[in-house]
Order: C-alpha cells, then structure tokens, then sequence
C-alpha cells in the first residue's frame, strides 16, 4: 500500500488549491474508475481530492431552453430528474441504463465525462446533443471537449462544475449492453433539431466517442428508423476485441440507430 492524503474541500477553489498542494493529486467524484484503478494499483495518486459535498456541482435546473446539470450530480439524480424527463427524456433514460443501481447512485455525470471512458454513456449524449462544459475556467462546446480514448481538453487544475444541454426537437438513445459489465458494447445517441440531426457513437471506435456522418446525412434526409438501418456505416476505425469484431459493431451501430430513432419518436 502507498499513502495518500484526503481532502474534503468546502469550494471549487479550494478544490484548485488542495490539487495544487499535491505531486500527483487527483479529483475524487463518485469513484467508480478512480477506486477500483487504485485498487488494481494502476493509478498511485499523492492525494484524492473529494468534490462531491461542494454545493457549487450539485443540482438541475432549466433556465430558458437550457438545462443545466452539476457535475456531482449521480446518475440516479439525473434519472430522476423531473426537469431532465421534461428537457431531454433521453438523457433520463440514458441515466436510468448506467451500470446497476450501485453504481448509479454513486457514480457521477462530471466523473464520467472527465474520464471519456471509450464504452461510457454519457460522453455520446453530449456529443449528440451538442452540450457546453462548463468549468471553473472557461466553457468547452462537446465536439471540443472529447479528444480520445480516455482523453479530453481539460487542463491541470481544471474541474467540471456543471453541463448545459439546448432543449432538442427529438433525441434517443439506444445501447447494447455487454453483459457483464453493462458498458456499451455500442450506443447510439441521436439527436435532431429542425434540420440538423446529430448521430453520435460510443463503444465502438478505436480512438472513443465519435460522430457518424453516414448516419447524420441519412436520418437528416429521412428520420426513420428505416433510414438508419440502411445508412452505409463502415467498419473501418470501429474496434475488435473478444466481444465483437469490427464488422459486427458496424452492424450493431445501425440496428442501434434505428431504435433510437425510435426512441426518439
């Protein structure tokens, strides 16, 4: 075992100072990677900085067209979410599916979007939905913010503080689950405001979450779930591991598609 320092900030600000104080700090939110990473000594942080008792990233709230989620909000929280069922019934639902019931009601939507899991659920509703972080420096539009597999545009010293989701037409979302660990073998989040419609994937590509252009060209045409069953998705860039080839994800993407579309109507 290796010591490490616990921090329970009162503030984002001091959230900042106590992971500057650290030569390998790190911010603890609901813990679902962090800890078990820790246990398999895959990660040796100096200190674990505690943000999930700081007011400032908790609540929803709609202001105008635009819903605001905090980023200690747990998944259960925003399943629930009378104001996220009303805005963007997706995202509710989206929420409802994350792993079991233990880790929705631990698991947080700032710590999953941080980590950028490649199979997490999330970062596919903010790549479709077109959302903004915000944290405590500056706001970062979604197409920004993913920039690979377990990687994002957030700095040293940068926190999430909430996400802001633009009210939508129609929007669904459809996964198929692997088994064991309820991760997205593939997801698909679609999303469709006036002409524009946003197709974004995950658990399939080799380098994370990613929009598909097949898919959005098609559905922007047609948005029917015949559409997105005979959209012309490639296989080329989608991974392969035990659970399923390339090919096979490619063909689940369009049978994902098309529920979601379903979904959405």
């Amino acid at each position: 075992m290796y010591p490490v320092s616990y921090h329970k900030p009162a503030s984002v600000d001091d959230a900042v100072k106590a992971l500057s104080s650290g030569e390998e700090a790190m911010v603890l939110a609901g813990g679902q990677t962090l800890i078990a990473t820790m246990k398999q000594h895959l990660a040796a942080p100096s200190d674990l900085v505690d943000i999930r008792g700081i007011a400032e990233l908790s609540g929803i709230k709609i202001s105008g067209d635009t819903l605001s989620i905090g980023a200690a909000m747990t998944h259960a929280e925003v399943a629930a979410s009378k104001d996220v069922q009303k805005h963007i019934p997706a995202l509710a639902c989206l929420a409802a599916g994350i792993g079991d019931p233990a880790v929705r009601h631990m698991g947080t939507l700032g710590g999953s979007v941080a980590n950028n899991d490649p199979a997490a659920d999330y970062p596919a509703a903010l790549l479709a939905l077109g959302a903004t972080v915000v944290t405590n420096k500056r706001e970062i539009a979604a197409d920004d913010f993913f920039t690979g597999l377990f990687s994002t545009d957030l700095e040293d010293g940068e926190i999430i503080t909430r996400v802001d989701f633009d009210k939508t037409e129609a929007a669904g979302y459809a996964k198929f689950a692997q088994p064991a660990s309820l991760y997205a073998l593939v997801g698909v989040f679609v999303a469709k405001r006036g002409g524009d419609v946003r197709v974004a994937i995950t658990g399939a590509g080799d380098d994370g979450v990613f929009r598909s252009e097949a898919l959005e060209a098609a559905l922007a045409k047609d948005f029917s779930e015949a559409a997105a069953k005979g959209a012309g998705v490639s296989a080329d860039n989608l991974m392969s591991d035990i659970h399923g080839d390339a090919d096979y994800r490619a063909h689940l993407i369009r049978v994902m598609a098309a529920r979601a579309v379903a979904g959405a109507a």
